[in-house]
């Protein structure tokens, strides 16, 4: 077993990398910027190097800076988490180089997976289907507009390198090729630093599959099952599950066997993700690798039973993987992407200090967090803020648990997308699981304008009373709607005002975590 490991990452994912560690017996060593030197990460770490000023570039992205520090501290191995250099096989070789176990794939497969269109090329040797497109860049809009007529429209263009929807653009006709083939290469250089597009047959109305794989040293690859990741807004995933509503027992192994042959074709190690687009009616394509731990690999963890970030480690340091090819689900697990954005404002950042954090609990559920009372959100890295998972033994009652941990859920200082959640968990569509990944656009309208619940209105209505009743004996300072924390969230019931429609319950839920702060001390 490694040692002492590095982890050059922050939030959430190093603190669950963290907990890892301390299971497993391995000092773990956490890095940090200037934004981040008081983050639960750094605390809970064996041991903590700062890198640099808040800046990602100057700071979780400098990969001579991690190693170094990794040398410095007596490290045998750096973890790198998702995002980030996670993905860069400059840096898993140049981790290698350093004498140093790098935990994750070997640097040749990621560079072999790293191009969307290699991964394509080999995919289709490997005999994995995919969607109709091309395997090399675009060299102009003459030749996108000649494939996009073959293939037949609409077509996607999409950047070669990278991914969370940068420099993805869907097309209607031949009048929009041109401008849409210049914003997708712009988008992708600023965002990879390759400009380099592809176009493909854009599927109407399909759902994100991907597959969870993993594979040691010694030459066994098995696919740990799926996770359905169709909730999306502009390609970001805001929702998944695990397993998918849409596929059966027979559909997953062999969805299962296409993403095992495609790793072992690479030849990958470690955990991995192979992402697909399932078409309704059954036919599935190869999208992407993705060659690390994936935001959502709670879900997949909670339904196997079996502990990823563990057993990245273990393979890390030579172990074998003891578990049987294809791995049925056991019950049903959703994931919630707990961002700082006001949904209600057109999911614009929302930054501040959280002044008062209530994480729900019971049974089956889950709370993957980088942040804390305390903690100073801004606009440096990724909104995400935490991870609420839950586990039922059927999909019905995990909806119904997500609903109910959210209901439990007050984050005060800073929006969140809480709200937005419980919308879905509330939405017809998506208790019956009828989703793809137009869905969400389609929907959100709709989902936004939705009433509050009883439940949420009741909660409101009694916080605001406590609230004003407080006020009264002179307990808090300040009138119930001045705002406190800088928040529209924690403004907004007013005092005395006994109509529950009234009331919001964003502010009813921030205003009772007030009272309860205040209370504690």
């Amino acid at each position: 077993m490694l040692k002492k490991i590095l982890i050059a990452n922050r939030g959430e994912i190093a603190l669950r990398i963290v907990r890892a560690c301390q299971e497993l017996g391995v000092t773990s060593v956490a890095v940090y910027s200037d934004a981040d030197a008081h983050a639960p990460h750094v605390r809970e770490a064996d041991e903590a190097v700062r890198i640099g000023p808040p800046p990602s570039s100057e700071s979780y992205l400098l990969g001579n800076a991690i190693i170094e520090a990794a040398t410095r501290v007596g490290a045998d191995a750096i973890h790198p988490g998702y995002g980030f250099l996670s993905e860069r096989d400059w840096f898993a070789r140049a981790v290698r180089d350093a004498g140093l176990v790098w935990i994750g794939p070997p640097a040749e497969a990621i560079a072999a997976v790293g191009s969307k269109t290699a991964a394509r090329t080999l995919a289709v040797a490997s005999g994995v289907p995919v969607v109709p497109g091309t395997t090399e860049a675009l060299r102009d809009a003459k030749e996108a507009a000649a494939i996009a007529k073959r293939f037949g429209y609409p077509v996607l263009l999409k950047a070669a390198a990278g991914g969370g929807g940068k420099g993805m653009r869907v097309v209607h006709d031949e009048t929009e090729i041109a401008g849409a083939l210049d914003a997708a290469k712009r988008e992708a250089k600023n965002a990879f630093g390759d400009d380099a597009v592809y176009v493909e047959k854009y599927i109407e109305g399909p759902r994100h599959v991907e597959i969870q794989v993993l594979g040691d040293q010694h030459g066994t690859m098995i696919s740990l099952g799926e996770r359905e990741c169709s909730v999306q807004r502009r390609h970001q995933k805001m929702i998944e599950e695990a397993p998918s509503p849409a596929v059966s027992s027979e559909l997953r192994n062999r969805m299962g066997e296409a993403a095992v042959r495609f790793a072992k074709a690479a030849g990958y190690t470690n955990a991995g993700t192979c992402e697909f687009l399932l078409a309704r009616d059954g036919s599935f394509y190869f999208l992407e690798m993705n060659t690390r731990i994936q935001v959502e690999h709670p879900v997949t963890e909670l339904v196997t039973g079996i502990d990823l970030v563990q057993w990245q480690i273990r393979v890390a340091s030579g172990e074998k993987v003891p578990f049987p090819p294809h791995i049925e689900p056991r019950g049903w697990a959703i994931e919630c992407r707990i961002t700082s954005e006001d949904t209600a404002n057109g999911f614009l950042p929302s930054t501040g200090r959280i002044n008062y954090l209530h994480v729900p609990g019971g049974p089956g559920v889950r709370w993957d967090a980088g942040v804390e009372a305390g903690s100073e959100v801004g606009l440096f890295y990724d909104p995400m803020l935490a991870k609420l998972i839950v586990w039922g033994a059927s999909r019905a009652q995990a909806v119904v648990r997500m609903h109910r941990a959210l209901l439990e859920l007050t984050v005060d200082g800073i929006e969140t997308s809480r709200e937005f959640h419980l919308r879905v968990m509330e939405d017809d569509e998506f208790r019956a699981g009828a989703i793809d990944i137009q869905w969400l656009e389609r929907r959100l309208p709709s989902l936004l304008s939705m009433a509050p619940t009883a439940n949420e209105l009741h909660s409101a209505a009694i916080a605001a009373a406590l609230i004003a009743d407080a006020e009264r004996l002179g307990r808090l300072s300040g009138s119930a709607g001045s705002g406190a924390g800088g928040s529209r969230g924690s403004a907004g019931a007013k005092a005395g005002n006994g109509d529950p429609a009234s009331i919001s319950p964003v502010s009813g839920w921030a205003q009772l975590a007030r009272l309860e702060s205040l209370r504690d001390r």
